[in-house]
């Protein structure tokens, strides 16, 4: 297996910075489903544009009547070699030089979000080597806990929220009342609404996209200390990449909806009692992340469009370097449609 020793971020920008464009024209337009779509259509030709042997973790769940990019699909030109209607050519390349990983894609992070023409809305995706990304499969949800490096090594979710808002604190010299917690506003979670504010800490409910709440954790000048609550299981993975990448922590315990769930969990091994830290849900440190701003956001902007082009912004990252990127980017959308397949509207 060929070793990864180049910086797949810088590759991987282009396949968001592609998703987030083609993605961007349906903004507010009402329709989640042709804007996902659009997303995915380009995360998937990008994808298979980059020399690697890549299998799909946590993606779109089952592959169905849509061309999603599914749990279990092969992406990469290992997945492309031989006659190709995607490329219209023959790919052919010694496929043992390809490094083989684990890919978490979420095309729209927040599709709800850019289908109503709100903020925050993102397109991501992480990588890292084969067999070190967890599979919680039909478990949807977890119940999660994330906190940027300062506090790395003193959040325990067996603990109640008064003493994890208590350590967080002491480890930022802070105290509890300065503290910013993100939640996401659903029922389910109110009784961390209730535990955060009895503490007299500050509260941010958001509506959806917590890969974004768990990521401004760790990124200064968000303004954001921690994130508490339940939220996607595929997130919670995707979230664990960029956390990884920024020195961050995070633990989570699944969450079944009901008792076809609890049997699940049972089927596959999994306690629904143990806490899985950091390192469960993602091994090792060969990690890398990128996302793109689709609708502006208090985490990237938007993509912006200008006469005959388009801008973008992202932030790109890599767990062994520890380096993190902003890149900001102008597209010109004519030389690009005649360079590529991918639809990018206008």
């Amino acid at each position: 297996m060929a070793q990864l020793d180049r910086n797949l971020a810088m590759e991987l920008v282009r396949v968001t910075e592609s998703a987030a464009l083609a993605a961007a024209r349906w903004m507010g337009r009402g329709d989640k489903v042709r804007a996902d779509q659009a997303a995915v259509d380009a995360m998937r030709l990008l994808l298979d544009s980059i020399a690697l042997d890549g299998v799909v973790v946590i993606g779109e769940g089952e592959k169905d009547k849509a061309p999603m990019l599914f749990n279990g699909e092969r992406i990469g030109m290992f997945a492309a070699q031989g006659p190709s209607e995607r490329f219209g050519r023959e790919v052919t390349f010694d496929v043992t030089k390809l490094p083989s990983v684990d890919i978490a894609v979420d095309p729209i992070d927040g599709t709800r979000l850019l289908s109503l023409g709100l903020p925050n809305a993102l397109s991501v995706v992480a990588m890292a080597e084969r067999g070190t990304m967890f599979s919680p499969g039909h478990l949807v949800y977890m119940d999660k806990l994330a906190v940027g490096p300062a506090a790395r090594g003193l959040i325990d979710m067996r603990r109640s929220v008064r003493e994890n808002l208590e350590a967080i604190a002491k480890a930022k010299n802070k105290n509890v009342s300065d503290l910013t917690a993100v939640v996401l506003d659903r029922p389910r979670n109110s009784n961390y609404v209730t535990d955060i504010r009895a503490c007299g800490a500050r509260l941010k409910l958001i509506t959806d996209g917590d890969v974004a709440g768990a990521i401004s954790t760790a990124l200064e000048g968000t303004g954001v200390d921690v994130l508490f609550g339940s939220g996607g299981s595929p997130e919670a993975v995707i979230a664990a990449c960029a956390l990884k990448c920024l020195g961050g922590d995070m633990q989570c315990r699944l969450y079944p909806r009901d008792e076809a769930e609890k049997e699940y969990a049972r089927q596959m091994g999994y306690s629904l009692e143990a806490v899985l830290a950091i390192n469960d849900l993602v091994k090792g440190e060969e990690i890398y992340f990128a996302a793109t701003g689709i609708t502006d956001g208090e985490l990237l902007r938007g993509v912006h469009y200008t006469s005959g082009g388009a801008t973008t912004e992202s932030l790109v990252m890599r767990s062994r370097s520890g380096t993190v990127r902003r890149i900001s980017a102008t597209h010109r959308l004519s030389k690009l449609r005649q360079v590529s397949q991918i639809e990018y509207g206008g």
